[in-house]
């Protein structure tokens, strides 16, 4: 049986569909956004974010809530505001106090489901939050529309902000200088990216999820120098790895979110290479 035949079987499955539209359109939020976290020197806030819904999660799993979405969403999105404030507290900058959250909703989601959980795998639970090794294969049409959803806010806000986003991603200054409300945009910013991160631990996990953001956009960085056609090229490029990760993972039986991770890491070396060749 070919490759082909193959995936068309597979195709017949709902959990098979589900996963990649959801793949598709996480990968695509992700992508949009990481263009103006890299560019801004924000690229390790996914780290940051991914760690305290992990510990939100951990809450909503102990205290039994029926959608975790209820507590993991807005813990994640107040984290995001406070982490993404131009200058942070007065009393710690923001790089340690990212580092500071991030380790400390890490540690203290371990712990309560060290104390408090009541399932029988807890290790296989926890793998499966950290790395996303099967969350993609078990999407209800629910969280499926609801990833819909989230993803048609973000790129309408994306779409219609498009102008003030480039200008605050590159000169904030003078944005602002400009008669530009930079901390509302900075908001935006915020909430958006807190929502795509509480999306992709769907896809890769709470561990991996800054790999969607970075890695498409250092790759197109690496053979394009103008905003719009490194926007472009990453979104491409992080839907095509995407796509292509949850496929081979479903027919090799690898876990979907490393399989993605690891595609991204391909794609950067063959850009960076592309990028190398073109300079020469």
């Amino acid at each position: 049986m070919s490759i082909f035949e193959t995936l068309s079987g597979y195709f017949q499955f709902p959990f098979v569909r589900y996963a990649l539209i959801a793949g598709v359109l996480i990968a695509l939020c992700s992508s949009l956004l990481g263009v103006t976290l890299v560019l801004k020197r924000f690229s390790f806030i996914g780290d940051g974010l991914s760690h305290v819904a992990f510990g939100a999660m951990a809450i909503a799993a102990v205290v039994s809530v029926s959608n975790d979405m209820l507590i993991v969403m807005p813990v994640t999105i107040l984290s995001a505001i406070l982490l993404l404030r131009k200058n942070g507290t007065k009393n710690v900058r923001g790089d340690a106090a990212l580092a500071m959250i991030s380790v400390g909703a890490l540690a203290l989601g371990y712990l309560i489901l060290n104390v408090f959980s009541k399932s029988a795998n807890l290790s296989g639970d926890v793998c499966s939050t950290l790395f996303g090794s099967t969350s993609i294969l078990t999407l209800k049409v629910s969280e499926v529309w609801l990833c819909v959803g989230m993803s048609v806010l973000v790129l309408a806000i994306f779409i219609l902000f498009y102008n003030k986003i480039f200008a605050i991603t590159f000169d904030e200054n003078f944005a602002a200088a400009t008669g530009t409300p930079t901390g509302v945009y900075d908001m935006i910013i915020a909430v958006v990216t807190a929502v795509v991160i509480v999306l992709a631990m769907n896809l890769v996990g709470s561990l991996l999820t800054s790999a969607l953001i970075v890695f498409p956009t250092l790759s197109a960085m690496r053979v394009f120098k103008s905003y719009k056609r490194v926007v472009v090229c990453s979104a491409a490029l992080s839907v095509g790895c995407a796509v292509f990760g949850i496929l081979f993972s479903i027919l090799v039986s690898t876990p979907v979110g490393a399989t993605i991770v690891a595609t991204d890491i391909l794609a950067f070396m063959i850009f960076s290479g592309i990028g190398t060749f073109r300079r020469k």
